[in-house]
């Protein structure tokens, strides 16, 4: 009896085992889903109208673009809603425009790109926007979901690549999970440290039923219980890929987590502030994130009156001629400062991995990323205070507790007496006559005195637009866009549609090195056909001239850095925009070739300044070895 009870147990145990199997199998086959959700085989809709949905709610007004089979079901479906589909030459433009509408908005910029090649070009414009923390959301088409992995047109392992470059990956297996991963995704995007999320979109969840069951039919099914079994199985597979699509669902925005400083911290860091005599702000481009808007943070700092030096997309954010502002002579700065607070900037290259932090300074350091906030503290420095919350924020914060305490005047106004003697200098630079062609200092002197008021700059390349950090003057706040910390050429035609579209009104130029300018000068089309004209100057001197700086000096060799003076101007013509060529023998009608190209962009036409430049001894090169 005993063994009968064993043999019983083990029985129920199997039958138990057997009965979780098929459960679970008929959860992942969907059938328990579709037992309470219908699929509605008659109707007209697609998945791309649930992308449109979301996207709409959520406020997104462009989605960039290069055209694809994959996607095209999303694109059709955002235009008839209402968002702008503004279509680039190359997948990377698109991403590159997507994140210039993150960083000037403050909301998700979208791009939407074909299978395969389509998304491996967007690759470097991924990464570029994880470094830079902006907020983008990058579509990809992808094989159908039974196709995957089968050999199909432009299939690859696409997950595997955006992995490691985006916050979020998800592949959309049904058509009913469109809304929740969009949602998702544009949550997460924003949420903690902004950076981009990615989600692939098999291209029969994007099609209606009635397309998607043809390609499922098939026309010699195997005979025998084999072939029944392959044809229910596809049919099912077709049925749970459909099953619940159309169900009214929620598609309004997900909260967005944003990290806050405790007031214990921004305490702490209110005393240390009231005790300093020479502080100094180093403002990052964290600081221009949502949610504090950008003249918030502006008043907050000019009441503090700490003088500040401004990097990345922080550069405008005390106008054009504060006397906190100090552009020069950093180094110098940090050495005699009593306490730096590092407001969204990183020890990274750029402050010489924390080296260039006097061991005697109290160091406030606040990013929204842990990893930032204490990259290289184990090796060159160590901060005093370290807060994981936002940097724009914190600063309103510390400036409320601090109300009525104002940093000692004469500190910043010896340091902007340092600015004045070092921009003279540079000024007289300008006046010097290069051996050949046009002084590139005087070019960019001249572009910063005649630019509007509203202009926004656009960075893009080595050593000319070094130059142009130096000595253009964005005129406010989000004002500026570079490529941040990756250092990637190619953003300019990216980044200055994705500009012009989020400020028509404003005039946008590209600073281009001629290097540069080779990744993007197609989208002069582009400018042309959506109506978005820009300004480009293009500092041509025929060289990678950043790389030769150190190259020949080092290695005795200028190999493959030289280039041409190629006619760009007649580039721009051929696109539909409007070339200048601009030599030596221009110079003294270098303003009015200027003026000339403002009227011509008001007037609805992108135009670029080939400017031929000759060599100066302004800037050192910037290959660390």
């Amino acid at each position: 009896m005993e063994s009968l009870g064993v043999v019983g147990a083990v029985l129920g145990c199997s039958a138990g085992f057997a009965v979780c199997g098929l459960l679970f199998a008929a959860y992942k086959l969907g059938l328990l889903y579709q037992l309470f959700h219908k699929t509605e085989t008659k109707s007209p809709r697609h998945g791309g109208e649930s992308v449109a949905e979301v996207l709409r709610a959520h406020g997104v007004k462009y989605v960039f673009t290069l055209v694809g089979g994959h996607i095209s079901p999303i694109l059709v479906a955002c235009e008839k809603v209402g968002i702008r589909i503004v279509d680039t030459r190359h997948e990377a433009t698109a991403v590159f425009a997507a994140d210039a509408v993150a960083r000037l908005s403050g909301s998700v910029g979208v791009a939407a790109v074909t299978a395969g090649p389509g998304l491996t070009n967007t690759v470097t414009a991924v990464k570029n926007a994880q470094m830079a923390e902006s907020p983008l959301l990058l579509i990809g088409g992808a094989a159908g979901t039974l196709l995957q992995g089968r050999g199909a047109l432009q299939d690859i392992d696409q997950m595997s690549l955006f992995k490691p470059l985006c916050k979020f990956c998800a592949s959309i297996r049904t058509v009913r999970e469109i809304v929740p991963t969009v949602r998702k995704a544009l949550a997460i995007a924003q949420s903690g440290t902004p950076g981009p999320v990615f989600i692939e979109f098999p291209i029969d969840t994007l099609y209606p039923y009635h397309l998607v069951s043809k390609e499922f039919a098939l026309k010699n099914p195997p005979k025998g219980l084999i072939g029944k079994i392959v044809s229910w199985y596809l049919n099912n597979h077709l049925m749970n890929l459909f099953a619940g699509a159309w169900e009214i669902r929620d598609v309004s925005p997900l909260p967005v987590d944003i990290p806050q400083a405790t007031d214990n911290q921004v305490q702490r860091c209110i005393e240390l502030v009231s005790q300093a005599k020479k502080p100094v702000i180093l403002l990052g481009s964290q600081a221009t994130l949502p949610p504090t808007p950008a003249d918030y943070i502006r008043k907050a700092l000019e009441d503090l009156g700490i003088p500040c030096f401004l990097g990345g997309m922080s550069r405008g954010m005390l106008g054009k001629d504060s006397p906190i502002h100090i552009r020069q002579n950093r180094r110098d700065a940090l050495k005699e400062a009593d306490l730096v607070l590092l407001a969204g900037t990183v020890c990274d290259f750029r402050l010489s991995y924390g080296r260039v932090l006097s061991r005697r300074s109290k160091i406030i350091a606040v990013n929204r990323d842990k990893a930032q906030l204490l990259k290289n503290s184990d090796m060159f420095w160590k901060p005093t205070v370290a807060v994981q919350g936002d940097a724009g924020s914190f600063l309103v914060r510390l400036s409320k507790g601090l109300k009525g305490h104002r940093c000692p005047e004469e500190w910043p106004q010896s340091l902007k007496a340092g600015d004045v003697t070092k921009e003279n200098a540079n000024r007289a630079k300008a006046d010097e006559k290069t051996e050949h062609n046009l002084n590139p200092l005087k070019v960019l002197h001249c572009v910063d005195k005649l630019m509007a008021e509203d202009s926004i700059i656009v960075a893009d390349g080595g050593d000319f637009v070094g130059s142009a950090a130096y000595i253009m003057r964005p005129r406010g706040p989000l004002r500026w866009l570079d490529p941040g910390a990756f250092g990637t050429l190619g953003v300019g035609g990216g980044f200055a549609l994705g500009a012009k579209l989020c400020r028509p009104e404003s005039e946008v130029w590209i600073v281009y090195g001629d290097g540069s300018l080779g990744y993007s000068v197609a989208e002069f089309d582009t400018f042309t056909r959506h109506k978005t004209p820009v300004i480009a100057v293009v500092g041509n001197d025929a060289c990678w001239s950043q790389i030769s700086r150190e190259q020949v000096p080092i290695l005795g060799s200028n190999v493959a850095c030289g280039l041409a003076f190629t006619d760009y101007h007649i580039v721009a013509d051929g696109y539909g925009g409007k070339g200048y060529l601009i030599r030596r023998e221009d110079e003294d009608r270098l303003s009015s070739i200027i003026q000339q190209a403002q009227k011509e962009t008001r007037d609805g036409k992108a135009t670029l300044l080939n400017v031929l430049i000759g060599k100066t001894n302004f800037r050192e090169g910037s290959i660390s070895v």
